[in-house]
């Protein structure tokens, strides 16, 4: 049963189909306003926005300068070359448009939370208290692996991978010429990808309560799932041992969270 405040049921106290679809209409509304609102706010900061987004093709990047810190502080003499990316736009409209579809996702990404809370309010009348406390504890958790992905690969995954691909040559008479576009593109499928890696735990769990796998499968095959691990990060990021281990552990860290959440199930 899905009843508002505002929103009278019927004798039998159950809720129309047409007044459901009356609630569920108010409440994308209302997601939609909030989402208008952000992106308008994002759209009258270009500046500060775009500054953040187009800060890895710079080469002092905080990440570029943490890793070579890092680096020293081993012994290693370690450092990236110094390189400064110009990108070109080749339509007209480009910018714009770019600008437009920039605010209006960074809007979403900031409104999820009222989303995510609108959502469980709209279905949380038909859910038992138990069921209430299980889904919301999994929005969140579902949630915040998300924003880890999104920052891991803004910090680490993508501008090591762009400095990577923006600066290799294959004669030095070729050189690269990047488009706002394809920076904004592949940025853009980077970070929904690293977001969609970390909910690891939460496939494991689904995965676990439906009886598919377990802890002592996922302990067996660990040793394949590092090796695993390192050949993928090895493929998406630029060959050197800094990145290699900058993606690989925070990865693996999720399988092995993953047993860990599979271990509270079985007992």
């Amino acid at each position: 049963m899905i009843m508002e405040n505002d929103e009278q049921p019927s004798e039998d106290g159950l809720l129309t189909f047409g007044e459901h679809l009356e609630i569920l209409r108010k409440m994308l509304f209302r997601i939609i306003a909030v989402v208008i609102v952000f992106a308008a706010v994002i759209f009258c900061f270009k500046k500060e926005t775009f500054s953040i987004l187009l800060a890895p093709q710079h080469s002092d990047f905080c990440t570029f300068k943490l890793i070579e810190h890092l680096a020293h502080t081993l012994g290693w003499n370690f450092h990236f070359d110094e390189y400064n990316i110009p990108l070109i736009s080749t339509e007209l409209s480009a910018q714009f448009m770019t600008h437009i579809t920039v605010s209006c996702v960074l809007a979403v990404l900031l409104a999820s939370p009222y989303i995510v809370f609108e959502l469980f309010k709209f279905i949380s009348p038909a859910l038992y208290e138990s069921e209430k406390k299980y889904s919301s504890i999994v929005a969140i958790v579902i949630y915040a692996l998300f924003i880890i992905g999104l920052l891991m690969s803004y910090f680490i995954l993508f501008p090591i991978s762009f400095q990577f691909l923006a600066t290799y040559q294959v004669d030095e008479s070729i050189t690269s010429t990047i488009t706002l576009d394809s920076y904004i593109s592949t940025f853009s499928t980077l970070t929904f990808l690293m977001g969609v890696v970390f909910q690891l735990p939460v496939l494991a769990y689904v995965l676990g309560k439906m009886g598919f796998i377990d802890a002592d499968l996922l302990r067996e095959y660990r040793a394949y799932a590092f090796v695993i691990i390192m050949i993928i990060a090895a493929i998406i990021t630029p060959p050197d041992i800094f990145t290699l281990i900058l993606v690989t552990f925070p990865i693996y860290g999720l399988y092995e969270a993953s047993i860990l959440v599979l271990r509270r199930i079985k007992s």
